[in-house]
């Protein structure tokens, strides 16, 4: 379906006001509103999917009508406490339209950390008293309006509706295109902190970030026994690293993070500062981008993370934007045992062979607490 025929549909029953988090899975719609909206009032990106149902519920508070929130359903979970808690009819009845991107959907082959969200999706959101409709290429325009129809009642009654979205059910033919003017890419970083981390032990987020760090040590002929890669749960690997360098306090700890994925749960900052791990090494590569998800913009250009990083406690922090900058600050955290933030300013650019991990989470996790046995 085109998807200018879907969201006019999708007019017929809401406002025209949408919030989301990015999804491959519903690139076609990211584009579609990214080109026709940017980032304004009426198209905001969220920090996690939660937020997206609490601005949700701002925008039918103060004006009335229904708004949409768009979401991969790998983020079902962040929207369950406002949901259930707020949203719900027996709460404050507050109407919503979720758009989720259906990854690992019986049948179809995907990543890991997709396949168990995929098996639970439908009966999750049903569970917590959200009706859906899946939408396919098969699903015409008038199919569509007679779920519509159905759906307004639902909605007029202070409940929750979503459309579960297929891979290929929307077409679009504009392009996002996403750019900065950092020079610096995002796997060179991965290789210099690699170079300079040795044998501690590294935790990296997911999309990209992990794949790279498991191709940088395939071709240096590496163990991957260092590294955690987080394939899923996007937003926490830095809460993984906290928990991993309070119990091995000699053995450092590289958090290799995305800005999208440290926007995500900015809270734990405040936890890990607060805490003041001496081993742990935070580095945030900040490219301003969802860029695993097709690039579409986060804040992280128009906020300053080295200030939240010292007003939450780190208590040694820089910026750096080249290689020779970089290495300075590696080395530094090296040599110090201060709980030590690193943001590091890169392109959104990525190799178009870039492959994914060739051992399974089971043999990641296995290997890796065999390695955190030896450490101190």
């Amino acid at each position: 379906m085109l998807i200018e025929t879907f969201t006019k549909l999708l007019r017929e029953i809401s406002g025209e006001c949408s919030f989301g988090i990015p999804d491959s899975q519903l690139k076609s719609l990211c584009n579609y509103l990214m080109n026709e909206y940017g980032i304004s009032q009426k198209h905001i990106i969220a920090a996690n999917e939660g937020s997206c149902a609490a601005l949700a519920a701002g925008y039918y508070l103060s004006t009335g009508k229904v708004p949409v929130v768009y979401l991969q359903n790998s983020g079902i979970g962040n929207i369950v406490n406002p949901v259930v808690s707020l949203l719900n009819d027996k709460v404050y009845g507050i109407p919503c339209v979720f758009i989720i991107g259906w990854r690992g959907e019986p049948g179809t082959k995907d990543e890991p950390q997709h396949v168990f969200q995929g098996e639970i999706t439908l009966k999750l959101l049903e569970y917590i008293g959200i009706k859906t409709e899946v939408v396919s290429e098969k699903t015409t325009k008038d199919e569509l309006f007679q779920k519509l129809k159905e759906f307004k009642l639902l909605l007029n009654s202070g409940k929750s509706i979503a459309f579960v979205v297929r891979k290929g059910a929307l077409e679009y033919a504009g392009k996002g295109k996403y750019a900065n003017k950092n020079t610096l890419s995002r796997e060179d970083v991965i290789k210099q902190i690699v170079a300079v981390s040795g044998e501690g032990v590294v935790v990296s987020t997911t999309g990209k970030t992990s794949r790279e760090l498991f191709e940088i040590r395939q071709a240096n002929k590496q163990s991957h026994k260092y590294d955690f890669l987080t394939v899923g749960s996007m937003g926490h690997s830095s809460s993984i690293g906290f928990g991993i360098a309070i119990n091995k306090p000699n053995t450092k700890i590289w958090c290799i993070d995305g800005d999208g994925a440290a926007l995500m749960h900015l809270g734990a900052m405040a936890i890990i500062g607060a805490n003041k791990p001496k081993n742990l090494i935070h580095i945030v590569i900040n490219n301003g981008a969802h860029e695993t998800v097709g690039g579409m913009p986060t804040v992280a250009e128009k906020i300053d993370f080295i200030q939240i990083a010292s007003g939450c406690g780190y208590q040694q922090t820089c910026k750096v934007d080249n290689l020779e900058g970089l290495e300075k600050a590696l080395q530094k955290a090296v040599n110090t045992n201060l709980l030590t933030f690193i943001e590091v300013k890169s392109s959104i650019v990525s190799r178009p062979d870039l492959g994914r991990p060739t051992t399974t989470p089971k043999e990641n996790i296995k290997n890796f607490m065999n390695y955190l046995k030896e450490c101190r």
